[in-house]
């Protein structure tokens, strides 16, 4: 597996694990707090939020196929995007299992001119 396959999930992972901890506590300040202008944070955010989590989804399913994962890892994996901050505990563990597993890059051949 190359490092850009890792390297692509973890950067969405984090982009997603953000933008779901701002969107929980946007609703938080919306509907538990009652603060003017939250509506417009939750629905700006939410919107970022789906369409990158789609983003995010693609990024980990191309990491999970490559890491020929089976389907339950692969599954938690995924739904990571959905629960506050779980993306950051998930990136955190299949980082830590799949830098060993990294193919580091063949050097380029000099060329003869």
């Amino acid at each position: 597996m190359k490092q850009s396959v890792l390297t692509r999930y973890r950067v969405m992972a984090y982009v997603t694990g953000v933008l779901l901890v701002a969107l929980t506590l946007a609703v938080i300040g919306k509907y538990g707090l009652d603060i003017s202008g939250a509506g417009t944070a939750t629905t700006v955010i939410g919107f970022a939020h789906g369409w990158l989590y789609v983003v995010y989804l693609v990024f980990a399913f191309d990491l999970c196929s490559k890491a020929k994962w089976p389907i339950g890892r692969m599954a938690w994996v995924l739904l990571a995007g959905t629960v506050p901050t779980a993306a950051f505990f998930v990136e955190r563990r299949v980082t830590r299992e799949l830098s060993g597993k990294i193919v580091a890059p063949e050097p380029a051949e000099p060329v003869s001119v």
